[in-house]
Order: structure tokens, then sequence, then C-alpha cells
């Protein structure tokens, strides 16, 4: 997201940083005892002249009552002041040691510390540190590098959008373009979606990671580029959706961890793609179902309960967040629902205390999430200015509507710059970013309001004046009536790094009847237009459209009608 300068100085209080570039992780197949010290070393902001770096030291060795630290720079970078740490420099080489208060550094334990510093030209990062005359990251028997990370590590800008073009899927836009009247979209960026392990190689004539990442090269040039990749293959996928469920099963996390997250590390590792901006969204639909759709509450489900009970979300969404999130030039924005999902009370703590959870297991930490995004392939719309969560009619707050049902957010926008707060507050780390999918949330056309509601009732007040016109925020299945939203863009508001088209408008939702496939996707009522509901969507017809085909395959009903319902219009 855009700061000023400022407001990064602002936040340089805080020792762990955004994510950043990672020089080395222990892998779960390594012991610990191999590995006498790791040094995690992540740029957390850069700019011309400049840029911030925090690091963390985890003594795998015998207990320490002082240590220092030392690497040397390839280019002309000086330490100009630094904090948690005493840092000193001659010619190339720096050392930090400790202050008084943190000498201590048991066995397992870590230390981190922070610091600025200037440099010109490239700003190429250490490969070598040692920790009191030992070379860390590598074991103790003389072995390579635990991790080998990318061929040639970038580094991490503050927001991935911000002067860059962002990739133009070749096979999407082709589909686009061939429908009338879509060459007016057909150019814009949209999500590449890695649902299934076969998608890594390509699935039939169809492209292949690889694929993507060349044809990014060359649409690159001699500017900057943004992919974006939706990672999305966990085990038990979407427990409480069947269009969505996955070909894993819900104990499969062996089979996600080095059949689908290995490889997919593998290939973005490649030197090859190291000038690329790899923006990932990991995992959406999973996390915040255990805390919706689990235990007592109504809404559970019994695939839900198994999934929080096996804890193979939590360990996924942290492997892969670990993973990817050592390859330096790698952006992984985690799935944080939507505001008609987890902006209750009783959903909106607890989903970002389990996101933290994830966001801090299987080797993770919280430096490997450089944001969140929402209404990934939903419908919220993005704000409206037709009423507020702080509107009234005659006394009554409109979170009493049968709409807002008491949420706290009435749109998309609110609930992630809010959202973004309260997952810092959480520990994650103070820049972290939102992205908002504007793919299909313009709800424009005829239908559109112009102005309030009557305020005859609160309910006539919100009814007539939503943009949303969706028969209930819980249905979210090819709805009926939907439009194009924002188009991609970057730094569109405070904490906001982009609004992106992350599901490829015209890709289905679902099957609106049961369709015998190959790729693991269950037929879901909710995509039934004759449907009359589940206690998630307050027992409502679903809204879908009929005569739809799978989810992810094309269909073109839907894509001329978000077209027509545009807002803002094309």
């Amino acid at each position: 997201m855009s700061r000023t300068r400022t407001a990064l100085l602002a936040a340089m209080a805080l020792v762990a940083g955004a994510a950043g570039t990672a020089m080395a992780a222990v892998p779960d197949d390594v012991g610990a005892e191999a590995i006498p010290c790791t040094v995690d070393y992540k740029v957390q902001n850069q700019w011309s002249t400049g840029f911030t770096t925090a690091v963390t030291i985890t003594n795998n060795s015998a207990a320490k009552s002082s240590w220092a630290v030392k690497w040397s720079y390839a280019g002309n970078q000086q330490v100009t002041n630094g904090w948690n740490s005493r840092i000193t420099q001659s010619g190339t080489s720096v050392t930090a040691a400790n202050e008084t208060y943190n000498g201590t550094l048991a066995t397992g334990g870590s230390v981190s510390f922070g610091f600025n510093a200037s440099y010109s030209g490239t700003n190429a990062l250490p490969t070598t540190f040692t920790l009191d005359g030992v070379t860390c990251n590598v074991d103790d028997g003389g072995g390579g590098p635990t991790d080998p990370g990318p061929g040639t590590p970038g580094t991490k800008v503050d927001n991935p959008y911000s002067g860059a073009k962002v990739y133009v899927n070749p096979e999407w836009s082709a589909k686009a373009a061939a429908e009338p009247g879509g060459s007016r979209i057909s150019n814009q960026p949209t999500g590449v979606w890695l649902d299934r392990i076969a998608a890594i190689e390509g699935v039939g004539s169809g492209m292949g990671l690889r694929d993507h990442l060349d044809e990014a090269l060359r649409q690159k040039g001699s500017g900057e580029l943004a992919i974006q990749l939706v990672i999305y293959n966990l085990p038990g996928r979407d427990c409480a959706a069947l269009a969505s469920n996955g070909e894993l099963g819900p104990t499969e996390i062996g089979r996600y961890r080095t059949e689908y997250i290995d490889p997919i590390a593998a290939i973005l590792a490649d030197s090859k793609y190291a000038g690329l901006r790899i923006v990932t969204t990991v995992e959406i639909d999973s996390l915040p179902n255990l805390v919706t759709n689990t235990g007592s509450r109504p809404t559970a489900t019994p695939q839900c309960d198994v999934m929080k009970a096996n804890g193979n979300y939590v360990k996924g969404v942290g492997y892969a967040l670990n993973k990817l999130g050592d390859v330096g030039n790698v952006y992984n924005y985690v799935d944080a629902g939507h505001h008609g999902w987890i902006g209750w009370d009783d959903n909106f703590g607890a989903s970002a205390t389990v996101f933290k959870e994830a966001a801090t297991a299987e080797g993770a930490t919280v430096n490997d999430v450089h944001g969140f995004i929402t209404n990934t392939a939903n419908y919220s719309a993005l704000k409206e200015n037709n009423f507020t969560i702080n509107s009234a009619v005659n006394g009554t707050s409109v979170r009493e509507s049968k709409w807002v049902d008491w949420n706290r957010y009435v749109d998309e926008l609110s609930f992630a710059q809010a959202f973004r707060n309260q997952l810092v507050s959480v520990g994650f780390n103070s820049n972290i970013g939102m992205l908002i999918d504007t793919s299909r949330n313009g709800w424009g056309g005829s239908a559109r309001p112009t102005g309030p509601g009557a305020t005859t009732s609160v309910d006539t007040y919100v009814n007539g004046g939503r943009y949303d016109r969706r028969i209930h925020i819980g249905n979210w299945c090819n709805q009926s009536g939907a439009g194009l939203g924002e188009r991609p863009k970057a730094s569109p508001e405070a904490g906001i790094d982009a609004y992106v088209w992350m599901k490829p408008p015209g890709e289905s939702d679902g099957s609106s009847s049961a369709i015998p496939n190959d790729e693991g996707k269950g037929f879901d009522r909710m995509c039934d237009p004759t449907y009359t509901g589940n206690p998630r969507n307050g027992n409502n017809m679903s809204g879908a459209l009929a005569n739809s085909p799978l989810s992810g395959h094309w269909f073109s009903a839907q894509f001329q009608q978000l077209m027509q319902n545009a807002y803002p219009a094309l």
C-alpha cells in the first residue's frame, strides 16, 4: 500500500518487518541440531536511495550470553542507524552485536533487530552470515545451504502493484475477446488459478505454471510486472461448499506438501523468474470456515468440524506461507473472507486469531505474509454510498435491518480497512496491505439505486438504497444481476494495495445441476436457482443463474451479464 516516508519511519519501532526476502529457513526433514544457526534477513521497505531491514537470528547450538552476527555486502550499502543491536561497519563488512538487554540467546531461541541503510544502484542481498564465527544456514557437516531459495534473490517492494504492469492471462483473454463486446475488458489482468496438482504442469493443452511465468517475462519487457497466482488445493478444501471441493481428502496433508506446494515453490524459485513480482493468493475459502462453520453454530458442517479437529487447514496454510515465502520475489496474500462472512463481532477477532495461528505454523512467520485479500470470487459491494453502519431510521440502527443483521460493516472497503487494523493488533506487521477482489461486485445496470431508500422502516431504507442486490449476503454462486466492479488499480485507498480481478470474470462458481467430472467438484445446491437455502444463507433462495457449468468453466451468459451490469459502466 502507498505510505509516506514519514509513515515508514514511524513504523520502524517494530522489529519484525513485512514479508521480505527470506535468506534461509530450515526444512522439515533437516534436524535443527544439524543447523548451528539460521539468519533470516528481510528487506521490509525500499526506496530509491535507502532501505529498512529486519533480521532474525535463531541459535541451535549451546546457549549464549552474548552474540555477534556478521555479513558482507556486494555493493555500496551503508548502515545508517539500527535498533536492538550495536551495528558497526568497515567497508562492506557489517557486525551486529547484542545490546546489554538481549545478549541471552538460549538453544533454540531467537533474537531480532533491524536497521536502516543507504545504497545506490542495486541492493544485492548478502548471501553468507556467521554467528560468533560459525556459518549459519548450512549444516555442520559441511553440506550446502539447507534451502536454496531463489537463484537470484530479489528485493521486495512495499506494494508489488505499485509502478508495475499486471499479467494478462492469454487463455482468459482469448475467451473474453471471443465474446461479443468482450474486447472492452479482455486486456485486464486476472488471477491464474492453480486449483489442482495437474494445473502446475497444465491440464490438457492448457498452460502450466512455467508457461504463465514465461509469458509474464515476455509481457514484462524492461519494466516491472506482477503476476497473480491463486494457491487453492488444501486437503478437504472448502468444507462448507461442495462446488469448490478439491481433489485431496481431509487427511492428505502429505500430498499437499510434496505434490502441490513443493513443486510450485521450486518453479517460482527458478532464477529465471527472479525479476517478476509474484503475488500469491493463499487458500481462499479455508481458514474462516474454522471460525464460522464449526462447533455448535447453526452454520456448522461435519466436514468443517473434521478440518478443525485435524488441523490440516492451519498446517497447510502455514506450510504454503513458509515455502513460498522463502522465494525472494513472492508476495503472499492470505484469504480473509469478506464482510458478509466475518464482519460480525463473534467472527471478526476470532478469524484474525486463526490467521495468526496459521501464519506461525509449519515454520512460517508473520514475515511470510505480505498482506490479505478479501471478497475473492465473491460479490460484496465495494462501497455502499446510500447508508453507513452508523445510519439510523426513526432511531433504529441499520444494524437491525434484515440485510445488515447486526454486522459491523456494510461494504468491503470499510471491512478491509478495519480488518487490517485487527490483524496488526494480533501481531501481523504494521505495513501489511489489503487486496479487494472487485471482479464481480459492481452491481450496476438498471437495478442500481440512485439514492437512499424510503424511510418507512429501516428495512425499506436499506433495501431501497443498497447496491448489492443479492437476496441474502450469504449467497455466493453465480449471482443473478451482478456486474463487473472497479477495474484493477494499484493503491486506490489507504491500506489497500490494489483492487484486483482475482476471480476471472466469466468463470463459473459451480454447476446448477449435477455434472459428472474428474476434477473433484461436487454439486452444490447453492448453485441451483430453485434451491430454497440453508442456515448459511438464512434459508433464502440461492439467487444463482440457471444453466451454469462446473466451477472454473466458461459461463458465457454470466460474462455477458457482468459486462451489462458493470459499474463503472464499460
